[in-house]
C-alpha cells in the first residue's frame, strides 16, 4: 500500500508574500497614514471657516456636497473621498495590529540590557489610535448622522451643529482629547513613514523630526482652536 505524501504549499504570490512581511506592513501603515494626514490637513483648512462665520461655513458643507458638479452626481464626490480614507483607516489599523503583535512576540524573551527610554508618543502610539479610532465613531455620529448631537440636528446646518457640539462640556473634552493623541500620533508618525519609504536619513533627521513636530502642533492647535473659540464665545 502506497504512503500518501503531503504535498508543498503552493508559493505566496508577489503580493501575498510582500502583505505578509514586516516591511511590507510597514510600507502600508505608512501610505495609509499619510492618505490620512493628506486628509487632516485638508479638513483643518476647512474647519478653521467657522471664524468667518455660518453663512461661509454652511457654503463650504455646502460645497463638499456638491464638488465634481456637473460631472459628479450630488454627494459622489464625498463619497468618494469617505471611501478612499476608510480604506486607509482599515489598512492603517489592521498593518498596526498585526505589527503589533509581532512586536510584542519578538519581544517574549526578557531582554539582556534595558532599551533607551522611548519618547511618549512612541510609548502611547497604540493607546493613542485606539482613542482616535473611538472618536472617529463619535465624530460621525455626532456630527455627520446626528444620532448622538446633543442638540437639534440641523442638515445643512454645520455651523449651527459644531456650535451645539462644543457647548457642551464632554464634547470639548472628547475632541480636545483625541486632537492631542492625533497630534502626538502625526508627530511620530510622519518621522517614521518617511523612515519606511526611505525619504529619511542621517543627514535629514533634523529636517524631518522638525516637520513632523510642527505639523503636529499646526494641525492639533488648527483643531483645539474651534471648540475653544466656541467656549470663549468668539463663535457662537
Amino acid at each position: 500500500m502506497a504512503l500518501a505524501t503531503k504535498t508543498a504549499p503552493p508559493p505566496p504570490t508577489r503580493s501575498r508574500g510582500f502583505w505578509s512581511s514586516t516591511i511590507g506592513k510597514k510600507t502600508v501603515m505608512a501610505v495609509s497614514g499619510l492618505i490620512m494626514l493628506g486628509y487632516l490637513v485638508a479638513h483643518v483648512m476647512g474647519n478653521l471657516k467657522v471664524f468667518f462665520g455660518p453663512e461661509e461655513f454652511n457654503a463650504y458643507g455646502h460645497w463638499l456636497r456638491t464638488m465634481g458638479d456637473p460631472v459628479l452626481h450630488y454627494s459622489w464626490a464625498l463619497w468618494l473621498v469617505r471611501i478612499v480614507l476608510l480604506a486607509a483607516v482599515v489598512a492603517h489599523a489592521v498593518s498596526a495590529y498585526q505589527l503589533s503583535k509581532r512586536d510584542i512576540k519578538a519581544r517574549s524573551a526578557a531582554y539582556v540590557h534595558r532599551r533607551k527610554r522611548s519618547s511618549y508618543a512612541t510609548r502611547t502610539m497604540r493607546w493613542g489610535g485606539v482613542i482616535v479610532a473611538l472618536f472617529i465613531v463619535w465624530h460621525v455620529l455626532d456630527l455627520t448622522t446626528g444620532t448622538v448631537h446633543p442638540g437639534g440636528f440641523q442638515e445643512g446646518h454645520p455651523y449651527q451643529n459644531v456650535v451645539d457640539t462644543f457647548s457642551t462640556w464632554y464634547g470639548n473634552v472628547i475632541y480636545i482629547v483625541a486632537m492631542l493623541a492625533v497630534g502626538l500620533h502625526i508627530r511620530h508618525g510622519f518621522w517614521s513613514a518617511a523612515q519606511t519609504l526611505g525619504v529619511g536619513n542621517a543627514t535629514r533627521e533634523r529636517l524631518l523630526k522638525a516637520l513632523a513636530n510642527g505639523l503636529a502642533l499646526v494641525l492639533t492647535a488648527g483643531f483645539i482652536s474651534v471648540p475653544v473659540a466656541v467656549m470663549t464665545g468668539v463663535v457662537s
